[in-house]
């Protein structure tokens, strides 16, 4: 082997995993959303969830995607375990969509699927046709790579060294361990075995060692799930374990009927695909992930309890010192499909704390008292922390490769954040009157603590219902909302005004009246917030 051909692989390989990525990132961002949104909906019956995990991961020609997406659904409670093995084993299916492709040979097309590709993203201005552009683009670079690691595989089985070094692959444990590590390393399973279907189309690898690296593919593609789920709550941890028993477990049965069988399921591959020994690799591939989800499917909830063995309920993950997202995590590998739907579910989650810290700041300050004053502080702190750390988040994602819709929503989560972050602000400012009512032994009226009492119930609930809004993306409580905002702003003028009068008829005292005043006004400015929460899914602000 010359250092042309070693040049012309490496180059190859590169175009390869640099087309597989550009099509299917192009994929993503311009369905991501809606194909999130499907995902959702197909996943509430497991059959129905495992044929549209088939149908997901073949238009993203990665099942390492889709199951990074399932493990961030499952992380953020939007799909149950026994939903995501379905999932998952579909996924499993679909990535063999890839070598398939591959072994059809359509080398000679790449360059008019390149051509095209580069005109439609040169010289079209609309964003979606463009995104369309992206995906052929990254198909024909694909199979441009494909075409260059064929001629150099070519030139390589004229070296007695590589042909002889390829031929020492003769143990079947040899094989599954060369799968795994090269799988693991390249964070890609379809990559691996199109590689592997190349070389046996050029004679250097004899198809029967081609099925037992298949099956070390099939346990290294699980790596990337694993990483995803490492800061993840105890469920994604699961949901990363499914995949990981699966291909541990099919492969375990698959390879146990090859050591006893092999010669009968090389003959009846080769007998169903023909002479096209690359068409054999692919068909292997296809036929030991169907055989894996006929075996297993009617066990996926026996699997579902079996993670619960490696991942118990006692083996929550070490706590951090200070404060900690839920949803969010410091992982090294994340999918930017479900990027938003984290972000949503941290949002709804810190939304909640800041009005149950209202409410709390509120009612201490109609019974000051140290302890209660001091918690309202603390979880002012823990809401600072997420502000900042959810903001930190989404200017990271707002650089990544997002869905188009997801990335128009972006500058209304930032938005959001702020907004929360200055109800947590209102409920100090109540806790810092506590402080001073306490000190100098200011009393309220009966009147004004009853009038305090109500309009805070107005306000929680307008803001329960803005939250509510916003995470289900939903317009139910957009008209409440509305009559509560209006109904908030007429109340506090009304309070301004009978607290002038108490004033004046001397039932109030100045610092009590100044105290009483303050916190009616930071209220209905929490009111303007929480109605700017609920804004922030539409496209435009409604008519009153």
């Amino acid at each position: 082997m010359n250092i042309e051909n070693l040049l012309s692989l490496i180059g190859g390989l590169g175009l390869f995993l640099y087309g597989m990525t550009v099509m299917g990132e192009s994929i993503e961002k311009a369905a991501g959303a809606k194909m999130r949104s499907f995902l959702d909906f197909f996943t509430k019956n497991r059959f129905i969830g495992m044929l549209f995990g088939m149908l997901f991961c073949a238009i993203v020609q990665s099942s390492s995607a889709t199951t990074v997406m399932v493990v961030s659904f499952v992380n953020a409670g939007l799909m149950n375990l026994v939903q995501a093995a379905g999932v998952i084993m579909g996924a499993n299916v679909g990535t063999t969509i890839t070598s398939q492709l591959v072994a059809f040979n359509l080398s000679q097309a790449a360059p008019v699927f390149l051509m095209l590709g580069v005109i439609v993203t040169m010289f079209c201005k609309n964003n979606k046709v463009k995104q369309i552009g992206e995906v052929v683009l990254g198909f024909g670079v694909l199979f441009m790579g494909l075409s260059l690691m064929s001629g150099s595989m070519e030139g390589m089985k004229e070296s007695p060294f590589v042909v002889e070094l390829l031929h020492g692959i003769n143990n079947p444990f040899l094989g599954i361990l060369i799968g795994f590590v090269i799988t693991a390393i390249i964070q890609s399973s379809s990559v691996t075995v199109s590689i592997v279907l190349l070389m046996a189309q050029q004679g250097l690898l004899p198809l029967w060692i081609c099925f037992y690296i298949i099956l070390g593919c099939n346990i290294g593609s699980c790596t990337t799930a694993l990483l995803a789920s490492i800061s993840g709550n105890k469920d994604a941890k699961r949901a990363a374990m499914i995949h990981f028993l699966f291909n541990v477990m099919g492969t375990i049965v698959i390879a146990a009927i090859l050591l006893v069988g092999e010669s009968w399921v090389e003959a009846g591959i080769r007998r169903i695909s023909g002479d096209n020994i690359g068409r054999c690799v692919a068909n292997a591939h296809t036929f030991f992930k169907v055989f894996q989800v006929i075996i297993l499917f009617p066990f996926a909830k026996w699997i579902v309890k079996l993670t619960y063995l490696f991942v118990p309920d006692k083996a929550v993950r070490e706590k951090q010192e200070g404060f900690q997202l839920e949803y969010i995590g410091p992982v090294s590998v994340f999918s930017p499909n479900t990027a938003v739907v984290e972000v949503t579910k941290e949002l709804e989650r810190m939304g909640h704390i800041a009005v149950e810290n209202l409410t709390d700041a509120v009612n201490v300050l109609m019974k000051p008292e140290d302890k209660g004053i001091q918690k309202v502080y603390e979880t002012e702190k823990q809401i600072n922390y997420m502000n900042h750390a959810i903001t930190d988040y989404l200017v990271k994602i707002s650089q990544s490769t997002l869905p188009m819709d997801d990335m128009k929503n972006i500058g209304g989560l930032f938005h959001v954040v702020n907004d929360i972050e200055r109800i947590g602000d209102h409920a100090e400012n109540a806790a810092d009157s506590a402080v001073l009512r306490k000190e100098k032994n200011i009393s309220f009226s009966k009147e004004a603590e009853a009038e305090l009492l109500e309009m805070l119930h107005r306000v929680i609930k307008i803001t329960n219902y803005s939250i509510d809004m916003f995470s289900n993306n939903s317009k139910e409580h957009l008209q409440e909302i509305l009559d509560l905002e209006n109904g908030i702003d007429q109340m506090e003028r009304d309070l301004q005004e009978a607290h002038v009068e108490r004033l004046k008829k001397g039932k109030c005292k100045q610092e009590a009246g100044m105290i009483f005043s303050d916190i009616i006004s930071g209220l209905e400015r929490v009111a303007d917030h929480a109605t700017n929460i609920a804004f922030s899914i539409l496209d435009e602000e409604p008519e009153e």
